[in-house]
């Protein structure tokens, strides 16, 4: 696909090192078009900008080997550039103070202007925490919202299967260049969000998994939500960063509680001391951004404990390990080994760092 020359010109503006999103946009707001800026003097520059960034741009912005390597990627369809003055540009993220001026879209556009809800959370998250996550997203998917996380190890990448599995779909935000899958782990659930949903990114491309990218990409994951629910999160996680960005967004924050002995709730139960709104079930989120609920068979569900081996009452919700365990039920090590093997084998129990043990349902 030939890039037209008005893209050409959004390109060797937004690809030019040293000029930053907040500066283009104020030399969009004082001369109107990327051609203009373009077009102008040196002088009129430098009113707006530095005079090294005033000097590059009247030689002719970015050198073409930094944005030639963006034809070639266009030829395929399912690749799109975005700018500010496109319709498809993404309406929520005109709200917020930073919106990039241009993005890179790999997937569907008509998901970028759809009623849209972020799920974060913890990269080592538990099994519940990614049962969890995946169960919100499908429910809230299934309800017509298309599900935002950031392609993340944990429990984004369960929001996104979630999110899949819906008729919402989702958008995964990443902080590389599209032509980059990082985590690598993450390879098949990015071709899969490629073929049913969008994958997005206003990073260059080939920009790798830089540690500094991934604060701005949170900026957009909430930019494109109307709210935030952080699924499992420790007192120091990234999702906390998120969720605070949803909030002075003004967007509606929520957190799922857990156990109070539990490292990655503490950072829900913070956000939710500080107002974040506690949640138990999609309805709950459904019900306080003014959705009508998800149907039941959709909606996260907790297991039916009536056949529930005996061992289970005595391993409770919170970590417990052997020799509680064994004072508990009486039973001998071996017995208990036997019966745990058996109940982890069937999702009922999960076994934690330090030789403990948790229910999961």
């Amino acid at each position: 696909m030939a890039i037209t020359a008005d893209l050409e010109a959004w390109l060797r503006l937004s690809l030019l090192p040293g000029l930053g999103s907040q500066a283009l946009r104020r030399l969009l707001v004082a001369l109107g078009t990327p051609e203009a800026v373009l077009a102008a003097s040196q002088g009129t520059l430098r009113a707006i900008v530095n005079e090294k960034i005033a000097a590059a741009i009247v030689k002719g912005g970015a050198e073409p080997s930094s944005w030639n390597s963006v034809e070639p990627w266009l030829d395929n369809p399912v690749n799109h550039v975005v700018t500010l003055a496109d319709a498809e540009y993404p309406k929520s993220l005109l709200e917020i103070p930073d919106p990039p001026p241009l993005l890179y879209v790999k997937g569907r556009l008509d998901l970028l202007n759809r009623r849209a809800f972020a799920i974060v959370g913890s990269r080592n998250a538990t099994a519940q925490g990614l049962a969890n996550a995946e169960a919100f997203a499908a429910a809230l998917s299934n309800a017509g919202l298309t599900i935002i996380s950031g392609l993340a190890l944990g429990i984004d990448a369960a929001a996104h299967r979630g999110g899949l599995a819906g008729s919402g779909s989702t958008i995964a935000v990443v902080g590389t260049g599209l032509d980059v899958v990082y985590p690598a782990r993450n390879r098949d659930l990015a071709h899969r969000i490629a073929e049913s949903g969008t994958l997005v990114s206003e990073f260059p491309l080939g920009t790798p998994g830089l540690a500094a990218n991934f604060p701005r990409r949170n900026r957009l994951i909430c930019g494109l939500s109307g709210g935030c629910l952080v699924v499992e999160a420790a007192i120091s996680s990234g999702s906390l960063i998120t969720a605070r960005l949803a909030a002075d967004q003004g967007r509606e924050v929520f957190a799922i509680p857990g156990s109070i002995h539990s490292p990655l709730a503490k950072g829900c139960h913070a956000l939710i001391k500080q107002g974040a709104k506690l949640v138990e079930s999609a309805q709950d989120v459904l019900e306080e951004l003014g959705l009508p609920h998800a149907s039941p068979e959709n909606s996260p569900e907790t297991a039916s404990t009536e056949d529930d081996h005996p061992l289970l009452k005595h391993i409770g919700f919170e970590p417990v390990d052997m020799d509680t365990l064994q004072q508990r039920s009486g039973l001998a090590i071996g017995e208990i080994n036997t019966a745990l093997t058996a109940l982890e084998l069937a999702g009922a129990v999960e076994g934690l760092p330090g030789g403990r043990w948790q229910r999961l349902f």
